[in-house]
Protein backbone atom coordinates (compact mmCIF):
# COMPACT_ATOMS: atom_id res chain seq x y z
CA UNK A 1 0.00 0.00 0.00
CA UNK A 2 1.30 3.19 -1.10
CA UNK A 3 1.88 6.21 1.22
CA UNK A 4 -1.19 8.25 0.16
CA UNK A 5 -3.71 5.11 0.30
CA UNK A 6 -2.49 4.59 4.20
CA UNK A 7 -2.58 8.50 5.15
CA UNK A 8 -6.48 7.72 3.58
CA UNK A 9 -6.86 5.07 5.48
CA UNK A 10 -5.64 6.58 8.91
CA UNK A 11 -8.00 10.00 8.10
CA UNK A 12 -10.96 7.20 7.64
CA UNK A 13 -10.21 5.81 10.76
CA UNK A 14 -9.84 8.91 12.77
CA UNK A 15 -13.23 10.52 11.28
CA UNK A 16 -15.14 7.47 10.67
CA UNK A 17 -17.90 8.75 13.50
CA UNK A 18 -18.29 12.40 11.92
CA UNK A 19 -18.95 10.55 8.66
CA UNK A 20 -21.17 8.24 10.42
CA UNK A 21 -23.38 10.92 12.05
CA UNK A 22 -23.73 12.73 8.94
CA UNK A 23 -25.50 9.74 6.86
CA UNK A 24 -27.62 8.59 10.44
CA UNK A 25 -28.55 12.67 10.36
CA UNK A 26 -30.43 11.82 6.66
CA UNK A 27 -31.20 8.51 7.27
CA UNK A 28 -32.47 5.97 9.45
CA UNK A 29 -32.54 2.71 7.19
CA UNK A 30 -28.99 0.87 7.64
CA UNK A 31 -28.61 0.11 4.11
CA UNK A 32 -28.87 3.92 2.66
CA UNK A 33 -26.38 4.66 5.17
CA UNK A 34 -23.76 2.39 4.75
CA UNK A 35 -24.29 3.08 0.82
CA UNK A 36 -23.64 7.16 1.63
CA UNK A 37 -20.82 6.19 4.04
CA UNK A 38 -19.38 4.10 0.79
CA UNK A 39 -20.39 7.25 -1.63
CA UNK A 40 -18.92 10.04 0.47
CA UNK A 41 -15.50 7.64 0.66
CA UNK A 42 -15.64 7.51 -2.87
CA UNK A 43 -15.95 11.33 -2.90
CA UNK A 44 -13.30 11.75 -0.37
CA UNK A 45 -10.77 9.47 -2.26
CA UNK A 46 -11.38 11.44 -5.46
CA UNK A 47 -10.33 14.58 -3.49
CA UNK A 48 -7.85 13.41 -1.63
CA UNK A 49 -5.08 13.91 -3.80
CA UNK A 50 -5.91 17.48 -4.11
CA UNK A 51 -6.64 18.39 -0.51
CA UNK A 52 -3.83 21.04 0.42
CA UNK A 53 -4.95 21.05 3.94
CA UNK A 54 -5.94 24.60 3.75
CA UNK A 55 -8.59 23.84 6.14
CA UNK A 56 -8.39 21.60 8.96
CA UNK A 57 -9.23 17.55 7.67
CA UNK A 58 -12.18 17.70 10.08
CA UNK A 59 -13.63 20.79 8.08
CA UNK A 60 -13.22 18.88 4.61
CA UNK A 61 -14.60 16.00 5.90
CA UNK A 62 -17.54 18.03 7.47
CA UNK A 63 -18.39 19.46 4.07
CA UNK A 64 -17.85 16.26 1.47
CA UNK A 65 -19.86 14.47 3.91
CA UNK A 66 -22.93 16.93 4.35
CA UNK A 67 -22.56 17.61 0.23
CA UNK A 68 -22.91 13.99 -0.31
CA UNK A 69 -25.50 13.46 1.53
CA UNK A 70 -27.55 15.94 0.32
CA UNK A 71 -26.96 15.61 -3.16
CA UNK A 72 -28.48 11.95 -2.44
CA UNK A 73 -31.24 12.97 -0.69
CA UNK A 74 -32.38 15.18 -3.34
CA UNK A 75 -32.22 12.48 -5.82
CA UNK A 76 -33.74 10.23 -3.53
CA UNK A 77 -36.46 13.30 -3.39
CA UNK A 78 -36.77 13.18 -7.10
CA UNK A 79 -37.13 9.89 -7.87
CA UNK A 80 -39.71 9.53 -5.37
CA UNK A 81 -40.89 7.46 -1.85
CA UNK A 82 -39.25 4.20 -2.20
CA UNK A 83 -41.38 1.39 -0.13
CA UNK A 84 -38.96 -0.74 2.08
CA UNK A 85 -39.59 -4.16 3.02
CA UNK A 86 -40.69 -3.96 6.40
CA UNK A 87 -40.20 -6.83 9.32
CA UNK A 88 -43.32 -7.70 12.15
CA UNK A 89 -40.99 -5.99 14.80
CA UNK A 90 -38.40 -3.39 15.06
CA UNK A 91 -35.83 -4.53 16.59
CA UNK A 92 -34.15 -1.01 16.99
CA UNK A 93 -37.70 0.61 18.51
CA UNK A 94 -37.43 1.94 22.21
CA UNK A 95 -40.26 2.48 23.99
CA UNK A 96 -38.90 4.94 26.85
CA UNK A 97 -39.53 8.78 26.88
CA UNK A 98 -35.75 9.68 26.16
CA UNK A 99 -36.46 7.66 22.76
CA UNK A 100 -39.27 9.13 21.95
CA UNK A 101 -38.21 12.50 22.53
CA UNK A 102 -35.13 12.38 20.34
CA UNK A 103 -37.30 10.70 17.60
CA UNK A 104 -39.64 13.64 17.87
CA UNK A 105 -36.45 15.72 17.82
CA UNK A 106 -35.10 13.97 14.54
CA UNK A 107 -38.50 14.15 12.97
CA UNK A 108 -38.44 17.74 13.22
CA UNK A 109 -34.92 18.67 12.15
CA UNK A 110 -35.80 16.64 9.20
CA UNK A 111 -38.58 18.61 8.25
CA UNK A 112 -35.67 21.89 8.15
CA UNK A 113 -34.19 22.58 4.89
CA UNK A 114 -30.73 21.25 4.04
CA UNK A 115 -28.98 24.30 5.04
CA UNK A 116 -30.31 24.50 8.27
CA UNK A 117 -30.49 20.62 9.19
CA UNK A 118 -26.32 21.32 8.72
CA UNK A 119 -25.85 24.09 10.91
CA UNK A 120 -28.21 21.88 12.98
CA UNK A 121 -26.18 19.36 13.19
CA UNK A 122 -22.78 20.93 13.38
CA UNK A 123 -23.94 22.32 16.07
CA UNK A 124 -25.51 19.44 17.78
CA UNK A 125 -21.62 17.82 17.25
CA UNK A 126 -20.28 20.93 19.63
CA UNK A 127 -18.46 22.59 17.18
CA UNK A 128 -18.02 26.40 17.33
CA UNK A 129 -19.83 29.02 15.45
CA UNK A 130 -16.34 29.69 13.66
CA UNK A 131 -15.89 25.53 12.65
CA UNK A 132 -19.53 26.05 11.55
CA UNK A 133 -19.38 29.12 9.18
CA UNK A 134 -16.28 27.61 7.89
CA UNK A 135 -17.99 24.34 7.25
CA UNK A 136 -20.76 26.02 5.97
CA UNK A 137 -19.28 29.04 3.79
CA UNK A 138 -20.57 31.74 6.60
CA UNK A 139 -19.50 34.20 8.90
CA UNK A 140 -19.41 32.71 12.27
CA UNK A 141 -22.10 35.63 13.38
CA UNK A 142 -24.49 34.61 10.75
CA UNK A 143 -24.39 31.19 12.26
CA UNK A 144 -25.90 32.43 15.44
CA UNK A 145 -28.90 34.66 13.77
CA UNK A 146 -29.27 31.25 12.07
CA UNK A 147 -29.86 28.95 15.31
CA UNK A 148 -31.03 31.07 17.07
CA UNK A 149 -33.98 31.29 14.07
CA UNK A 150 -33.48 27.43 13.89
CA UNK A 151 -34.68 26.74 17.31
CA UNK A 152 -37.66 29.22 17.15
CA UNK A 153 -38.64 26.88 13.77
CA UNK A 154 -38.18 23.51 16.20
CA UNK A 155 -40.26 25.04 18.68
CA UNK A 156 -42.97 26.13 16.69
CA UNK A 157 -43.32 22.61 15.03
CA UNK A 158 -43.72 21.07 18.86
CA UNK A 159 -46.54 23.09 19.14
CA UNK A 160 -48.23 21.72 15.93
Amino acid sequence: MDNLEHQFERLVKLHKSTIYTVCYMFSQDADEVADLFQDILVNMWNGFSKFRGDCDARTWIWKISLNTCITADRKKRKLGERVPLSMEINLFEDSDDDSRQIRMLRERIDRLGYFDRAIILLWLENLCYEEIGSIMGISAKNVSVRLVRIREQLKKMSNE
